[in-house]
């Protein structure tokens, strides 16, 4: 398995079933180069394919030992692994912050009780996307140093930044709901975090 292939199955693994298009986007490689390493993981046995209107790739129990063995041989050689896992204690803190908040953007108090927010109160809306952006600065600072210990989490600062400008831009669906929405790309990272340092969820 050469190294574009390690990244696709990588990148898959962290996602969870998906398609090739989104690998691609993912890993920020070509939709032909994901296509091509997903049918040689294929025919390695590491990733399986379903077709149809749900159809999509995923990573098979042999792909994920695979992939589990060649990011931890990576953390070790670039001895990294002390840096990443005190990194990691940083991200722990930010992502119980942002589990808070993305609990404030889908729901909201209500006379009886919490009820699901709607998005019809602009100035409810504005707070907690505020708060997205003060969060966003301080893991920012946290990601320099995630990616500085393992240059490919630098797509992670990337994909996060271009969702957050969709969401100022008026998308707030790139708040939570989109595939690519800020709360999709930051449940990837923390995946990503989790299999690259082994430490089961």
């Amino acid at each position: 398995m050469d190294d574009g292939d390690g990244l696709v199955l990588h990148t898959l693994r962290c996602m969870g079933f998906s398609s090739a298009g989104r690998v691609a986007d993912a890993a920020g490689i070509s939709a032909d180069d994901a296509e091509d390493g997903l049918i040689a993981l294929a025919q390695a046995g590491l990733v399986t394919h379903e077709r149809g209107a749900f159809g999509g790739w995923g990573v098979t129990d042999a792909g994920k030992l695979v992939d589990a063995e060649r990011v931890a041989g990576e953390l070790d050689a670039e001895g990294a692994r002390g840096v990443l896992t005190e990194a990691y204690r940083r991200f722990v803190g930010l992502n119980s912050e942002f589990l808070d908040l993305c609990s404030a953007w889908q729901m909201r108090a209500g006379g009886g009780g919490p009820v699901i927010n709607d998005h019809e109160d602009a100035g409810y809306d504005g707070v907690v996307l505020e708060r997205l952006g003060d969060f966003d600065g301080r893991a920012v600072v946290v990601l320099g140093e995630i990616s500085g210990a393992v240059a490919r989490f630098g797509r992670y600062r990337e994909r996060l930044g271009v969702a957050l400008g969709r969401v100022r831009g008026g998308e707030i669906g790139y708040v939570a709901d989109e595939l690519e929405s800020y709360h999709h790309v930051w449940f990837q990272l923390h995946e990503d975090l989790l299999v690259t340092l082994g430490i089961p969820r």
